[in-house]
């Protein structure tokens, strides 16, 4: 039997926690009716500095049931952080964790499919949706287009996965290694390299409050993905670069040939190619490499990716 944790990143969640963490805990009986998970197996929720009753209703969570734990850290860190923050925490705890969100629109009954392969010797299993039926086209359009422009810009993920996964202790103690403070880590668990498979299922729609991803956060989080994970931006510069640079050979070989024939305008070639195309491509080079130093100013800080104000652990039974 499998010693099972779960790491549920929480912000605001307060009108759909307590309905969550019912289905969660039939789901966890069934599976230890099942023999799959060990008895001593934990529901995690991480608290992001919600502004809202969320910690309350984890605390109360917790005096009823002590399967059910909590972390709550000292601020908001953002949903990457603070699943970054389960994990690490999780890792020696338990024998596999499997991320989730706590709206569960992923599909918790799949949870039996991951421990299969997570038995069958997969140290990560990676929940993929298997369609989009209930998006929007507009929702469709974007996020299917978020997964393509990330793995054509060198950040490889695994098409339609966010971050419903299951990994084991050796491959969190191994992505424990990873120390880097710009984080995306459904670009970064693939670079772990340990066996792994996916599971297929169908997203469910939010039974109440709001996405904590619309479309501003997913360009946010795709730009972070990037930048992170790839300099293809910068070898971008580099080609867009020696384009421009050929157009404006072209360029000036037709404005000189437009002089001598008599037909040019004085100055409007020059102007044309210099200030619009030249100074167009020094503003986008100068913001991307921009964008490349700030990431290592931070890096330099090394400040902490997450402080842990309280625990609410085994200790606390």
């Amino acid at each position: 039997m499998t010693k099972l944790y779960l790491a549920i990143p929480c912000y605001n969640e307060e009108e759909v926690l307590w309905d969550s963490a019912e289905k969660l805990l039939d789901k966890y009986y069934d599976l230890m009716n099942e023999r799959k998970i060990t008895e001593d197996s934990k529901i995690v929720f991480i608290d992001d500095g919600s502004k809202d009753l969320t910690w309350s209703i984890i605390r109360e969570l917790h005096r009823q049931n002590p399967i059910f734990q909590g972390i709550k850290l000292t601020r908001n860190r953002g949903h990457q952080n603070a699943l970054l923050c389960g994990l690490m925490t999780l890792r020696s705890k338990a024998d596999a964790v499997i991320s989730i969100d706590a709206d569960l629109q992923d599909d918790i009954n799949v949870f039996d499919e991951m421990l299969e392969q997570y038995e069958a010797g997969c140290d990560v299993v990676y929940g993929v949706r298997s369609k989009r039926a209930t998006d929007t086209f507009f929702k469709r359009f974007t996020a299917e287009s978020f997964y393509k422009i990330l793995n054509k810009m060198g950040a490889k993920v695994i098409f339609n996965h966010a971050d419903f996964r299951l990994m084991s202790r050796r491959a969190l103690e191994a992505f424990s290694l990873y120390r880097e403070t710009n984080i995306f880590l459904r670009g970064m668990v693939p670079l772990i390299g340990y066996k792994s498979s996916v599971v297929k299922y169908e997203r469910a729609e939010r039974l109440a409050g709001e996405s904590k991803y619309p479309l501003k956060k997913m360009l946010s989080l795709a730009w972070e993905g990037i930048t992170s994970l790839s300099i293809q931006p910068i070898r971008m510069i580099t080609w867009l670069g020696l384009i421009i640079f050929i157009i404006s050979m072209v360029m000036i070989i037709y404005s000189l040939i437009s002089f001598f024939v008599g037909s040019a305008v004085s100055g409007w070639a020059s102007t044309l190619c210099s200030i619009w195309a030249l100074g167009g491509l020094q503003l986008l080079a100068i913001g991307i490499i921009g964008e490349y130093i700030g990431k290592i100013y931070m890096e330099t800080k090394r400040r902490p990716r997450f402080i842990i104000e309280t625990y609410l652990g085994d200790e606390d039974e």
